[in-house]
């Protein structure tokens, strides 16, 4: 089965749709292929939904199996069809997608976060969360995946970040890239422990570095 797809027409699926276990979010609107290939590599059930509006799903909300996390305030069509509890987080930082890398035992959050929506996050989460940077990216959401298997992040992770990523998750962690190398690993990539599914431009190569770093070899 292909494992490369697009959703509104773009590579970037991460910006997109965000994926736990147990469901995949993507925009309102997505044709029913699309929806029917995500949900059958994931093995998850696919609710189509907007945040406030925005079709840019997965730079706005991050979960795993205890919880889905949205800005504050936010709304989220569909929210009914969502079996998983969906918490606004208070903050200044709306894009937790962009700004939360987590599994179902540990998240990593951009750095400027505060002291109250990090204890917040783990508190809807029910994870252990820490500060950091990956490349010295802060956008961590997006610069890296994490699933209860195994973690790919961007190349440019320093040696000590790669320490703490794996003493963090007590998981393997690889360097790869997706869509033609772009180094923003989750900007292009949806996976769990199921399964993946990558950005249209991603190459053989990238999906071999992906099935090795998330275990699927």
């Amino acid at each position: 089965m292909i494992r490369t797809i697009t959703i509104q027409a773009s590579p970037i699926i991460g910006a997109f749709a965000t994926c736990t276990e147990d469901v995949v979010l993507v925009p309102l609107g997505t044709p029913e292929h699309e929806k029917d290939t995500i949900g059958q590599l994931l093995h998850v059930d696919v609710v189509e939904t907007l945040v406030d509006g925005s079709a840019i799903v997965g730079s706005l909300c991050r979960g795993n199996s205890n919880a889905i996390l949205v800005p504050m305030h936010s709304s989220l069509k569909g929210q009914d069809k969502i079996d998983t509890p969906v918490i606004d987080v208070p903050g200044k930082i709306n894009a937790m997608g962009n700004v939360v890398l987590a599994n179902d035992t540990a998240a990593l959050v951009h750095p400027d976060l505060s002291d109250h929506s990090i204890e917040f996050i783990g508190k809807a989460l029910k994870v252990d969360v820490r500060r950091g940077t990956i490349g010295g990216i802060k956008t961590v959401g997006m610069a890296g995946v994490a699933t209860n298997k195994g973690l790919l992040v961007n190349p440019k992770v320093t040696a000590s970040e790669l320490e703490m990523l794996e003493e963090m998750f007590g998981l393997p962690v690889e360097v790869g890239t997706t869509n033609l190398g772009t180094q923003m690993v989750g900007s292009g990539l949806l996976a769990n422990s199921k399964g993946y599914v990558a950005g249209s431009q991603t190459t053989g190569h990238e999906l071999g570095r992906i099935e090795d770093a998330l275990g699927f070899l």
